[in-house]
């Protein structure tokens, strides 16, 4: 039996849950869960915000564990090897996206908190494709968050060809946030942060931003005009995206990884003038959350974390509900 917490109707308390996984199927692994990182993407589906929770949830899919079983086809995972699994539990491995290496693109993936059990629990399985194993020297407590948000700021660095003479911008240092400013310091960008929070200056700085812009500030927006290569919104919720198109350099991105739920408000002309772009992405293939954590680990980066344990689960999603996380919240046995 795997002992899990669970919520059991929309915006409901977790409560202990079990359930009978049944037989280990050939290509998948059973992970014994050692943290497991929380992020607003649970609270969304706890909420059922987006229509497709299904009851009981587990919730949990920034895990970090130890393979404790594998099925007799899995051959590049080991018993006791420390893996990580995030927002996907499998993939059809058939489909042109899958072929072309595009794994997170996958009509057909198996989400690891979408009718499947995840990680706030003791145990969790999934496909073993979608499992990545732990480079030496990688942070095992704060490493969770690395395999949603963290892949969801990097991934878009690989996508779109992010050079280390790029001046790239980040708005809002939060929980994607302050990973991105770290990714992108290390990458070799100048880095600037939007804030609309003085009080952030300097650990925004601190964290790898070489400068701060008020986002509340018109004036110091418009004195922003045409600087950067790509802005990355990591925020969910409505801007004035105008005002950050107008940043852009010709050619620039705005490139939004924060899943704001409102339509986008766009002016077509500073769009079509400067040849300037808009985009989304989301999370990341196994290859490149493997690349991600190699740079990770090569270079010192960590997601700023509190630690809950797991019977304080409630405790720990009031914190992160409240806006008050620094910055992403793991919680441990």
């Amino acid at each position: 039996m795997i002992h899990a917490y669970a919520a059991f109707e929309a915006g409901g308390e977790l409560r202990p849950f079990e359930y009978d996984p049944g037989e280990l199927r050939l290509n998948d692994v059973e992970i014994k869960v050692d943290f497991c990182g929380i992020c607003h993407s649970d609270l969304s589906m706890v909420d059922n915000e987006w229509g497709i929770a299904q009851f009981p949830l587990v919730p949990g899919h920034e895990v970090v564990g130890t393979i404790v079983g594998r099925g007799d086809s899995v051959t590049h995972l080991e018993i006791g090897d420390s893996v990580g699994l995030g927002w996907h539990a499998g993939y059809c491995m058939t489909c042109s996206n899958c072929m072309h290496g595009d794994h997170n693109m996958c009509a057909n993936a198996e989400g690891t908190i979408v009718a499947h059990h995840g990680g706030f629990a003791d145990k969790v399985r999934a496909n073993a494709a979608s499992v990545v194993k732990l480079p030496q020297g990688l942070d095992l407590e704060s490493a969770g968050p690395l395999f949603c948000g963290g892949v969801t700021v990097f991934n878009p660095l690989i996508q779109f060809g992010i050079k280390p003479t790029d001046s790239v911008a980040v708005i809002g240092i939060g929980g994607l946030g302050h990973m991105a400013l770290q990714f992108l310091n290390a990458w070799g960008c100048q880095v600037t942060a939007f804030t609309s929070n003085e009080a952030k200056k300097p650990e925004a700085l601190e964290l790898g931003a070489h400068k701060t812009i008020n986002s509340r500030d018109p004036e110091a927006l418009e004195a922003a005009a045409g600087q950067f290569d790509l802005v990355l919104s990591t925020v969910n919720v409505k801007l004035d995206w105008n005002k950050y198109l107008e940043t852009l350099k010709t050619k620039g991105r705005l490139h939004l990884v924060g899943a704001t739920l409102e339509p986008l408000d766009l002016q077509i002309f500073p769009m079509l003038m400067g040849q300037r772009s808009v985009s989304s992405s989301p999370v990341g293939s196994p290859a490149n959350i493997a690349r991600m954590l190699a740079f990770a680990a090569r270079h010192d980066i960590k997601p700023v974390i509190e630690k809950f344990r797991f019977d304080q689960v409630n405790d720990a999603l009031a914190h992160l509900r409240s806006g008050q996380a620094r910055y992403r919240i793991v919680l441990n046995h």
